[in-house]
């Protein structure tokens, strides 16, 4: 399979990431196969992330980044979710409590600054007097849940709660707008898991953004169908 025989040369280091493909009839003729099978390999592993064509310059290896190659895994995500926003919102839950954990031992100073800043955000959006701006809201929620992913040096599942988050944006808002509290309720959920990260509690950590994520879970089993 054509397929294979690429994946081989850049597992075993004949190719490496941000490498230049060698010429088609030279790849052609080292892995035995005819222009056409190549080039199809070529496009699938460009689906894929692996691989990326510069018009005019050529095929290269992409930086293999698990951000990149786990990006298609949304689109699938999103052809599979029939059951609901909660079950989807169920798996990421699932990451996301372990991600907290690992991230209390292992998160910078630098990253905690920048996730209390993004809380400070919320916070202030709240005490504007008036209706809060849901969708910066939002984009602090998603910013804060980011940095702890981030922080657990786990760069695949930084990359899988990432893929699976974005499919969550809708329901959240929803919640933002439609359930009176619901702002209040998340900052307050998200400051205790702040301090418990600050406290480098890996325990609490978990525990704290298990609650968090069950409350949005329970709210997403009524969101209303696309």
């Amino acid at each position: 399979m054509v397929v294979q025989g690429i994946k081989q040369m850049i597992v075993d280091g004949t190719l490496k990431p941000g490498a230049k493909l060698p010429i088609e009839k030279d790849l052609g003729e080292s892995l035995g196969v005819s222009r056409g099978p190549l080039r199809e390999a070529v496009r699938a592993l460009s689906i894929m992330g692996v691989l990326e064509t510069r018009q005019g310059d050529g095929t290269y290896v992409t930086t293999l980044d698990s951000s990149l190659l786990l990006a298609p895994m949304g689109f699938v995500v999103d052809l599979q979710n029939h059951g609901g926003a909660h079950h989807l919102h169920a798996v990421r839950r699932m990451l996301e409590t372990e991600a907290a954990a690992l991230a209390a031992s292992r998160i910078t100073p630098e990253a905690l600054q920048a996730a209390g800043a993004a809380l400070d955000r919320a916070e202030a959006e709240l005490a504007s007097g008036g209706e809060p701006d849901h969708e910066a809201i939002i984009d602090s929620d998603i910013a804060f849940h980011r940095l702890i992913a981030e922080a657990s040096g786990n760069p695949v599942l930084e990359a899988l709660i990432e893929a699976l988050s974005g499919r969550t944006v809708r329901g959240r808002l929803w919640r933002s707008i439609s359930q009176t509290g619901a702002d209040e309720t998340t900052h307050a959920e998200h400051r205790a898991i702040l301090d418990a990260l600050a406290a480098r509690d890996a325990d609490r950590a978990r525990a704290r953004m298990a609650a968090h994520l069950f409350a949005v879970e329970d709210y997403l089993r009524d969101v209303p169908p696309a």
